[in-house]
């Protein structure tokens, strides 16, 4: 009994630890293309270094979801390296910020419905972005 109650409050510790923005996903799921801008790299926004865009429905269905799998109360000041920008039938619906040069500030920047949020960036969407950026 008590092995199960144990497995039980650590399950839901590690599910409270983690959660989806289902909103935002919902949101930005249906766009039918993606603006990736590149920033120089070292934190600021002002020199756009580089400017992909994708409409592979695969690449923007994965975007969507690293964007909204785990937010966060709260981070570090970070830097920004680029932004993503969801369309839908060529209008912006999202903007979100994202960060991945420090190793320990790897986060998307968001405002969705006036609330400015967070979500960590998972180290696939680090090397997912990383390829883009390369070309591949």
């Amino acid at each position: 009994m008590m092995y199960k109650l144990t497995v039980v409050l650590v399950t839901v510790f590690f599910l409270s630890c983690s959660k989806k923005d289902k909103a935002l996903h919902t949101h930005i799921a249906n766009a039918d293309s993606v603006a990736i801008n590149f920033f120089k790299g070292d934190g600021t926004m002002d020199t756009v270094i580089a400017v992909k865009i994708i409409r592979d429905k695969n690449t923007m269905a994965q975007l969507a979801a690293m964007v909204s799998q785990d937010k966060v109360s709260s981070i570090n000041k970070c830097g920004v390296d680029g932004s993503l920008h969801f369309f839908k039938q060529d209008r912006v619906i999202q903007d979100i910020d994202f960060s991945l040069s420090n190793k320990q500030c790897q986060y998307f920047f968001y405002v969705y419905k006036g609330k400015r949020s967070n979500s960590r960036l998972p180290a696939e969407a680090v090397v997912l972005l990383q390829g883009i950026a390369a070309g591949k």
